[in-house]
């Protein structure tokens, strides 16, 4: 949590451009910096933020109110070069080198470069080892997903098959299947199988069916027969359906058992009881309409606000992942004909609420206030409003 705050207070200064706050990355270093410039050799005042992944290269922007960057280069630590330049008259250098682009740079003391040099190669170090070891990992589960059905190689097999197929041609493309292939196992793990929802790191997590191996969200791998190992495993629906008669011993739930186990569970998400905060409210739908919603941060998300219209007690509730967003009153431009409105805004969306009186508007915006910034410990115990 204290990570994720941190990525969400260099979000901020980043004017909310970069799309940073993400559970897998870190903040391993920030500060100013000066960068020679190539034509003259006179020193331009920059900031550099080192990530475990990437180095955003910035420039101060003047504000009143706290420092702001805007993002003048985004270089990944894979393939980063990291060296001390001497140079006649101009000390403490050291050049940071990515794909694309070279940048010189001057600290302000020799401790600062050697801490500089120091930090970035042992990110670039570690960030080489976990690479290694994800490719091991891969490679192994590769072996594993050749034991699978894939409907490339059945294509293939029919293709050799074939009266007069040329045996030449077939081998020969097989550089283009194996591509062809590739490229549609990498644009089907990034949304499930089953319900075509993208994936994301907070509210839509990947699974694996542990019978044909597809790539599916939670909601969709529900079904879960007793395997031989008597542990619960995760398939999905297609694959629930052709099990064996056999593995719906008792002990298991059948798909009804499962269906009613699910609808009390997302009710149960939504219950006061279970919630740091919820109550009413009106919400603009389409920046046309407004209608009554049932607004809840769960205890067990605190990061995520759920809506539920009060006439969609079956259907799954909106989900509204929290970092990123901001929390403030409407401008003087925007006119409403109800009143206590607030909104949620980000770079591409805003969301519109209207509570019933001011005091439950504060209210909300006090929390989600600091909701959006992972400070969920300071919420008070109980806080629904009936």
């Amino acid at each position: 949590q204290e990570k994720m705050h941190k990525l969400l207070e260099v979000y901020e200064r980043l004017g909310g451009e970069e799309d940073i706050v993400n559970p897998a990355n870190e903040l391993i270093k920030e500060g100013h910096i000066q960068k020679l410039s190539a034509k003259n050799g006179t020193a331009q005042d920059r900031y550099l933020f080192l990530f475990n992944s990437m180095v955003l290269y910035c420039v101060p922007k003047l504000r009143l109110i706290g420092q702001k960057f805007s993002v003048r280069e985004k270089m990944d630590i894979a393939g980063l070069q990291v060296q001390e330049i001497v140079k006649p008259n101009v000390a403490h250098t050291f050049s940071i080198t990515g794909k694309k682009r070279s940048l010189e740079l001057q600290a302000r003391t020799e401790d600062e470069k050697r801490e500089w040099i120091q930090v970035i190669q042992a990110t670039m170090e570690k960030h080489k080892q976990n690479s290694e070891t994800f490719r091991a990992f891969n490679s192994s589960f590769s072996q594993e997903e050749e034991h699978l059905p894939d409907s490339s190689i059945a294509s293939t097999s029919s293709v050799e098959s074939m009266p007069g197929a040329d045996a030449v041609g077939v081998f020969g493309g097989s550089d283009s299947c194996r591509k062809s292939s590739k490229s549609k196992r990498e644009k089907e793990k990034q949304a499930c199988k089953s319900c075509s929802e993208s994936f994301n790191s907070i509210t839509k997590r990947r699974h694996h069916c542990k019978q044909c191996g597809a790539v599916i969200c939670a909601k969709c791998s529900e079904f879960k027969p007793l395997a031989d190992n008597s542990r619960h495993n995760r398939v999905c629906k297609e694959c629930f359906l052709q099990l064996p008669a056999n593995l719906g011993s008792p002990g298991v739930e059948t798909l009804g058992e499962q269906k009613k186990r699910q609808a009390a569970e997302k009710q149960s998400i939504l219950a006061a009881e279970n919630s740091l905060f919820s109550s009413y409210l009106q919400f603009l739908e389409k920046g046309k309409t407004w209608y009554k919603m049932w607004v809840t941060i769960p205890r067990t998300e605190p990061l995520v606000l759920y809506l539920q219209g009060v006439n969609q007690d079956g259907r799954s509730p909106r989900a509204v992942p929290l970092p990123g967003y901001e929390v403030s009153s409407p401008g003087s431009g925007e006119k409403f004909e109800v009143k206590h409105v607030f909104k949620l805004s980000q770079s591409q969306q805003t969301l519109y609420f209207s509570a019933e009186d001011e005091e439950l508007q504060t209210k909300w915006m006090e929390i989600l206030t600091k909701a959006v910034k992972g400070e969920t410990e300071d919420m008070a115990e109980g806080l629904s409003y009936p």
